[in-house]
């Protein structure tokens, strides 16, 4: 497994996995298609990958996957954006096989070596009220609670807790 920038190409295996985990923010196909075009004055965006297919091809098969892979090469994904002097972690999603194994401590690891990089102050995120393995993730990697976004989300309606980790 490796960590490398997501490229247009990712965006299939990206919706996928992102599908298959009920609690990952759910965007449609063309916001993902969106991350990889340039315009200008845009806000930069940082997408990573952790993706499978190294492993298979370090076993000597470039396209045979271990099977606890299933079908999408990618086992996880972080999106971010940097805004001013602060970045927003927009999605970050881990294929539920491999969950509680580092994988988004790592993606998240990366996304705090470019912040660093950037001399931001902070970064924030909102995550569901009900998604507690989430919340307890976030407070682990040192994130505060900062506010809440009433009824924020749908299907089901709850708040959107957010939270804040101080860089300086």
């Amino acid at each position: 497994m490796r960590i490398r920038s997501a490229t247009a190409t990712d965006v299939p295996a990206m919706l996928d996995l992102e599908r298959q985990c009920p609690t990952a923010a759910h965007w449609s196909d063309r916001q993902y298609e969106e991350l990889f075009q340039t315009t200008e004055g845009a806000c930069e965006r940082f997408v990573l990958v952790a993706d499978a297919t190294a492993e298979a091809s370090e076993r000597g098969s470039a396209s045979a996957l271990r099977p606890e892979f299933g079908s999408s090469p990618l086992l996880g994904f972080l999106i971010a954006h940097h805004l001013h002097s602060e970045w927003e972690l927009e999605n970050l999603v881990v294929a539920p096989d491999f969950r509680r194994k580092g994988l988004a401590t790592k993606l998240f690891a990366a996304l705090l070596t470019r912040a660093r990089e950037t001399n931001s102050e902070s970064v924030f995120l909102e995550v569901r009220e009900s998604n507690h393995a989430a919340r307890a993730f976030y407070v682990r990697l040192g994130f505060k609670e900062s506010g809440r976004r009433k009824l924020y989300y749908t299907n089901p309606h709850e708040d959107a807790v957010l939270y804040r980790l101080t860089l300086v």
